[in-house]
């Protein structure tokens, strides 16, 4: 199972939120850069990268952060927040981006996610954040009408490569990840899901291991490897030696 470390932009700066309320932040890094490089100096192996202005604004507003990030590891980046439309898509990918989220518009433009999908095979994610198991879009600030499991169901049509699954709830509180939903959202799937949400020790990584066999192969950490309540190093070790 993949630990990927998170890194979430806010100004150019390293940042946590608490269920997605932009004045809930704490900065942890006014320099992500540098942080990127220990979270690979620790054995990552993907980095997983939020541009939060851009989720709430609908594009890019911390392009210049993310290029030195690009500039600064070597490991696959994925990135998400604001990507609404094929040229920040195409932009992203110039300058080095491995693997493209889209969130709001798999509810907003589904053709877009799918003509993304044509145009860059193997490279688009669908991003899924979920309140009581219906999608919420534009930064979480707004929750529709739409199944989670429906709408993974249609991005997997689509050909995105896999899930990431938030639950907003569980989101930078420490309390746990939404196991049983993750799970199911995965046993109703045949691309890999990745959990997001709620990580806070290395329990949560041991009991997320037993979800690998439903197609959970991957889990975003943020909150917790900032504060200290799970060593990175310590997870990935974990997650190797139960491959």
């Amino acid at each position: 199972m993949l630990i990927i470390p998170a890194i979430d932009l806010k100004e150019g700066k390293c940042v946590r939120l608490e269920q997605g309320l932009m004045d809930k932040a704490t900065v942890y890094s006014e320099d992500p850069a540098s942080t990127a490089k220990h979270w690979e100096a620790q054995g990552a192996e993907l980095l997983h990268v939020v541009d939060l202005d851009g989720a709430f604004a609908g594009s890019p507003r911390n392009l210049p952060a993310i290029v030195a990030i690009r500039d600064a590891i070597k490991i696959p980046i994925e990135v998400g927040g604001g990507i609404r439309d094929m040229a920040t898509v195409r932009k992203l990918i110039s300058i080095g981006i491995d693997r493209i989220i889209l969130g709001t518009a798999a509810i907003q433009n589904p053709s877009f996610v799918q003509a993304a999908c044509s145009a860059f095979p193997g490279k688009i994610i669908a991003g899924i954040d979920a309140k009581d198991g219906l999608v919420a879009i534009k930064g979480w600030a707004e929750v529709t009408k739409v199944q989670a499991v429906e709408l993974a169901r249609q991005m997997q049509g689509y050909g995105v490569i896999a899930i990431i699954y938030t639950d907003i709830k569980r989101d930078g509180m420490l309390s746990g990840p939404n196991i049983e939903a993750t799970q199911a959202l995965a046993e109703a799937l045949t691309i890999p899901v990745i959990a997001s949400g709620g990580v806070s020790s290395i329990y949560d990584i041991q009991k997320l291991m037993h979800t690998r066999r439903f197609g959970v192969q991957g889990v975003i950490t943020g909150k917790a490897i900032y504060n200290g309540s799970l060593d990175l190093k310590e997870a990935i070790k974990l997650s190797r030696q139960n491959a």
